[in-house]
């Protein structure tokens, strides 16, 4: 997972923003799909 990702996590976790986390959670998603992982 790449640093600036996690950093985006700590914060959305951090300020408990339920849409931010939402929406990082389908980007690394359809990230890693597109990965192929």
């Amino acid at each position: 997972m790449p640093v600036w990702f996690q950093n985006q996590m700590k914060r959305a976790f951090y300020e408990k923003n339920r849409y931010q986390i939402k929406l990082l959670n389908q980007c690394w998603y359809f990230y890693r799909n597109k990965q192929g992982y």
